[in-house]
């Protein structure tokens, strides 16, 4: 899940999950973001320059999970 569901470029965006600890990437419809992981739950992540709406994808050492619902960029 993300909080919010849409933003700009730059700005935050939470990722909620479970067993975050050791991602290695965070991407906005396939475009790289800067990150920090908080928690195990809880990632912070910068809405990247170039993202289009759609899936944010987030690897971790356990696979690859992806949003649910589509991260709309306005």
């Amino acid at each position: 899940m993300t909080l919010p569901t849409s933003g700009k470029v730059g700005s935050i965006v939470k990722i909620l999950g479970t067993d975050l600890t050791g991602a290695s990437s965070v991407t906005f419809n396939g475009v790289a973001a800067e990150f920090e992981v908080l928690s195990a739950s809880d990632i912070e992540a910068f809405v990247p320059t170039g993202a289009a709406t759609g899936s944010i994808q987030v690897v971790t050492p356990n696979g690859t999970l992806v949003s649910n619902i589509p991260f709309r960029i306005r």
